[in-house]
């Protein structure tokens, strides 16, 4: 027994002194390096992931005995430090599509198996990211085939999961919660701020996260992991990094990327840079007239002139360009302590919200501008982990991160001279302290606090264009203040056998003060001030039943809740011709109770299926609803009698539906992939009535086909939504006429649409790649539901990448 020591000891110190720590895994298909793969030991506690090489050290687990190696897409592989020290630190991962396991954060903030996981978590695979090549985050999100994407303008995207939208879904960056107090109901495109080149990870958590994310978190959570700093694994400098050129023809693309990695020993530094240009953005040429706009508004010689195009399938305006930087360190003093610093800044140029521009009256566009103004984030982040089993802990993590957001609104009517500008500016603070620790192989709880301070201030300012004087005018929002403290935790528990069961709990107090004087001389509110203050519980409950290797079964019970913010009590906008919102300080928080089902089952070597159904029911939902100011249901706004409305808890909603996803594995490198989703979901209206919710979308999914060789990926797919008539349009949906094409009945109607897709990807070698891809082969005129401009029309992309 000694000697064995003895003689493990000295290979140990062998290996550590020429490097041979350092594991390089590869691709067995192609021989490239894998970036992105996640090693982690339970006894002794470790975790690290590979760079771009397809290293990382070994430091950590040297007395492991079971170390999980997974990577998306690929094969599991459970192993051992003696093991892998035996394969000289080399591993080759064997690409499948037939997995039904995978490691994922934002269930419970913590790396976990999905199969521990009663929620259902969609990972986007950095393989499929490189391959469609997404122009934004939007459009990433939309790769999976599980999420769908309303776009106002081509400067937007609003994901759909499970039919809710907006301020009912929440973003988290690295751990932190994206959400503002200003984020809105109806469509918002705030995920076009960061950079899918330097994501590495994309997780969509369905249904409730509430419990781990707070407010906002009812159908579901999209959390983002951003490139992370790589350490060398050997002394001296490890250099590492990728640069990538694009262009695309429908809308003219013009984009570049660039990211390096430095590593020493103990520090890490990743720097990141993305440029993007868009020009308008053309539509296909076979679809439905209605689409067309075949005029736009230009000021010549101090007078709006509205210009016949000379390109018919234009969208004009929807020329954009956007702007990514980020720079992160790593410092690890120590092997159980790591702290990280993270700086983002990403700003858009102004362009203009298409489908504004699609309003006529009396036969002309109704605006001269309708744009918005650069859309600007930045986030300072600091992180600290400890990784050492204590009595508290077995790891922790805190977060302190301050967020900047910037955003406006410009609009001129059509000869008018008055320019009318709102301005928004929101200062985010949060603090987020996460635990984990084990009690025994049975028992592990996750639990932890957090605290979030938003400042809004929102101005208004009018301009003649004419004369150049300015005055103060309307603003959106009041000066506010929103604020929240919660405190949660999760249990999971892992009794002997199939079983493993999951129950979490939130308590969660938030708060908000306005002041409406910034409004008192355009508006006749009845208050000046207004304070809201109550608390939130949220839980669920779940269980994952694996009864042999190839089967899953999942269900959960969970509850979530959106507390009123700024945007629901303090807003005044023009929600539609001849309707304005005005604030309502009397608002309570809505809550969504949610059950869902799912199994996954591999048949033989081949066949992947999986199913999940869910029902949610949505309590004291907070609506756009006919009200009164001081006793008057109607008031002058922007020179027209409109109509007053305002966010009320004034109904109940429910949607339920189906997920479907089916995967087989062909001969000779081929995979046939579907993911169906369907969808209905019905709101209460003022009559006691029900109407089709507005953010549950019609039937939609992709079908794949794809081939990987050594050296080539090849793909053809095909994009679809069903329609949805006229009949089973949300209520206010109905008239809006610069959204929806007419039926035979002349009533608007979202018509069903496909679209036919070739992707490519071409490994010249580990360093170079070639990606192409013809996008809408039939060139089909096309608007997903909901949207205010089309999807492009047949495009052609070529992208270059450069790995070293």
């Amino acid at each position: 027994m000694v000697l064995r020591i003895l003689v493990t000891g000295l290979l140990l110190g062998w290996a550590g002194r020429v490097g041979a720590q350092t594991i390089h895994i590869t691709d067995e298909l192609t021989s490239l390096p894998l970036e992105g793969v996640l090693l982690v030991s339970q006894n002794p506690p470790a975790t690290t992931i590979t760079d771009a090489k397809g290293e990382a050290g070994l430091q950590d687990f040297t007395m492991a005995e079971a170390i999980s190696i997974r990577s998306f897409g690929y094969a599991t592989v459970t192993t051992s430090y003696q093991q892998l020290l035996a394969a000289e630190f080399r591993l080759a991962l064997v690409p499948t599509a037939l997995h039904i396991d995978q490691i994922v954060v934002s269930a419970t903030r913590w790396q976990r198996p999905a199969s521990r996981t009663p929620a259902t978590v969609l990972s986007i695979s950095p393989e499929t990211v490189a391959l469609q090549q997404a122009q934004t985050a939007a459009d990433l999100l939309g790769l999976s085939g599980k999420v769908f994407i309303q776009k106002s303008q081509q400067g937007g995207g609003s994901p759909m999961i499970r039919g809710f939208s907006a301020n009912r879904l929440l973003y988290a960056v690295d751990g932190v919660r994206m959400n503002t107090a200003i984020f809105r109901g109806g469509n918002l495109q705030n995920v076009i701020n960061l950079d899918p080149f330097a994501i590495e990870n994309t997780e969509v958590l369905f249904g409730p996260g509430s419990v781990g994310y707070g407010s906002d978190a009812i159908g579901g959570v999209m959390s983002f992991q951003t490139l992370t700093p790589q350490l060398a694994t050997t002394p001296g400098l490890h250099l590492t990094g990728k640069a990538t050129l694009r262009h695309a023809t429908a809308n003219r693309e013009r984009t570049g990327h660039l990211d390096l990695n430095l590593g020493w020993e103990k520090w890490a530094f990743v720097t990141s840079f993305s440029s993007w240009d868009f020009d308008h953005l053309r539509q296909g040429a076979n679809g439905p007239t209605d689409y067309l706009k075949t005029v736009f508004v230009q000021r010549q010689a101090g007078t709006d002139r509205v210009i016949e195009q000379d390109d018919p399938l234009l969208q004009i305006p929807s020329a954009y360009g956007q702007r990514n930087f980020m720079q992160k360190v790593r410092f690890v003093p120590r092997k159980d302590w790591t702290l990280d610093y993270a700086y983002h800044h990403s700003t858009t140029t102004p362009y203009g919200r298409y489908d504004r521009h699609n309003r006529f009256r009396n036969g002309q566009p109704r605006y001269a501008e309708w744009d918005y103004g650069p859309q600007q984030w930045s986030m300072h982040h600091l992180s600290a982990s400890h990784r050492r089993q204590s009595a508290l802990y077995d790891a922790a993590t805190v977060r302190l991160a301050r967020q900047d957001f910037a955003e406006s609104r410009i609009d001129r009517n059509l000869n008018q001279s008055i320019r009318n500008t709102q301005s928004e500016a929101v200062v985010a603070y949060s603090f987020n302290l996460d635990f984990n620790k084990a009690f025994g192989p049975q028992h592990e709880l996750a639990y932890g606090a957090e605290y979030v301070h938003n400042d809004v201030r929102s101005t208004g300012l009018l301009t003649d264009i004419v004369t150049t004087a300015e005055q103060p005018g309307a603003a959106r929002y009041p000066a506010a203040t929103w604020q929240s403290l919660a405190a949660f935790a999760t249990h999971t528990y892992r009794p002997s056998g199939p079983w493993t069961l999951q129950a979490a709990l939130r308590y969660n107090v938030f708060r908000l003060a306005a002041d409406f004087n910034n409004n008192s001389d355009f508006f006749p509110l009845p208050f000046r001030t207004s304070q809201q203050q109550d608390g939130a519980l949220t839980g669920s409950f779940g269980a994952v039943f694996r009864p042999a290797e190839k089967w899953i079964l999942r269900a959960n019970l969970g509850s979530a809740f959106r507390a009123p913010n700024v945007d629901d009590t303090g807003k005044v906008f023009d929600s539609e011709p001849g309707a304005v919102t005005v604030p309502n300080p009397n608002l309570a928080a809505e809550y969504a109770w949610n059950l869902d089902f799912g199994v996954a089952k591999l048949f033989g070597e081949s066949v992947k299926v999986e199913l999940l159904a869910y029902h949610t029911r949505l309590q004291n939902a907070l609506v756009r609803r006919n009200f009164q100011l001081n006793g008057r249901d109607s008031i002058l706004y922007q020179g027209e009698l409109s109509q007053v409305q305002a966010i009320q808890n004034a109904a109940l909603a429910r949607v339920w539906g189906l997920q479907l996803g089916f995967e087989v594995q062909l001969p000779a490198g081929f995979r046939f992939l579907t993911d169906l989703n369907y969808q209905e979901g019905e709101e209460e209206l003022d009559d006691g009535t029900t109407s089709a919710s507005r953010h549950a979308a019609p039937a939609f999914g992709i079908t794949r086909l794809r081939y990987t060789s050594k050296r080539t990926t090849l793909e053809i797919n095909a994009s679809y939504q069903a329609e949805r008539s006229f009949a089973r349009l949300a209520q206010e949906e109905r008239a809006k006429d610069e959204i929806y094409a007419k039926d035979a009945a002349g009533n608007n109607y979202a018509p069903a649409w496909y679209t036919l897709n070739f992707k490519a990807q071409y490994r010249f070698s580990k360093a170079f790649h070639l990606s192409v891809g013809l996008e809408n082969l039939t060139d089909q005129r096309y608007r997903p539901y909901s949207s205010g401009i089309s999807g492009a029309g047949r495009n052609g992309l070529l992208a270059l990448s450069l790995y070293f």
